[in-house]
């Protein structure tokens, strides 16, 4: 089995994704994307994609404005484009795709929904922890794929975020929120017929530094993307 797994450019934080993907399965094998690199061709090898998380999208994406709180000092269009065009042909490809954090926000943009640019001072003391992560509880919606993994109404996650979705994708639905309201998860609104796709704003591939690593809203997002993969192949 072989999962591409996009390059969120630290090689810290890209070797969380790894562990927690491959869970000391020798079987499954990651490659990963990169823009610098210009291997998109690699996503044919692949039997599922994970949209890592990383740098603000530019705004150009979604109509937004270059100036806003908290904004980087530079972005990557390259990796904008790299990485929508990889979206696109996995979806038409019927590859299951796991979309975590800025991948989130990246799928709800590239189906034509804009984003929060700044969450600000309040969002922040939820959101946004600076070099450590946050923790805090989301609701999860009933009836949806999320709930079926963590089957439950609620669940701690972690958080990193100044950004979040705010108008919707076509064709997605919100099935979790944080206490604030801002979006912190998403699938198809329909998934009749259609590929596996779930985005999360939280980074499980990280959650066991809260002693979080085995709940369903960590390794039960993993495993049943894993799942998805083996139904596919």
């Amino acid at each position: 089995m072989k999962i591409a797994l996009t390059n969120t450019g630290d090689v810290e934080k890209h070797g969380y994704y790894v562990q927690w993907l491959q869970q000391q399965d020798a079987s499954i094998e990651i490659i990963r994307l990169d823009e610098t690199d210009k291997n998109a061709h690699l996503l044919n090898q692949c039997d599922g994609l994970v949209l890592s998380g990383g740098v603000d999208i530019h705004p150009s994406v979604y109509r937004g404005n270059e100036v806003y709180a908290h904004a980087p000092k530079s972005w990557y269009r390259e990796r904008d484009e790299f990485e929508t065009a990889l979206f696109k042909k996995a979806r038409d490809r019927d590859m299951p795709i796991l979309a975590i954090c800025r991948g989130l926000q990246l799928v709800n943009v590239v189906l034509g929904g804009t984003l929060v640019q700044d969450l600000g001072e309040a969002g922040d003391k939820i959101h946004e922890g600076g070099y450590e992560d946050k923790r805090h509880p989301v609701s999860i919606e009933p009836n949806t794929l999320l709930h079926e993994l963590v089957s439950a109404g609620k669940a701690d996650i972690n958080s990193a975020h100044h950004q979040a979705i705010s108008q919707l994708g076509k064709g997605l639905l919100v099935n979790a929120r944080a206490a604030d309201g801002a979006i912190e998860g998403i699938e198809w609104a329909n998934r009749t017929g259609r590929p596996f796709l779930l985005g999360v704003q939280w980074h499980p591939e990280r959650m066991f530094m809260f002693g979080l690593g085995d709940t369903p809203a960590s390794r039960g997002i993993r495993d049943r993307f894993i799942e998805e993969i083996k139904k596919r192949t």
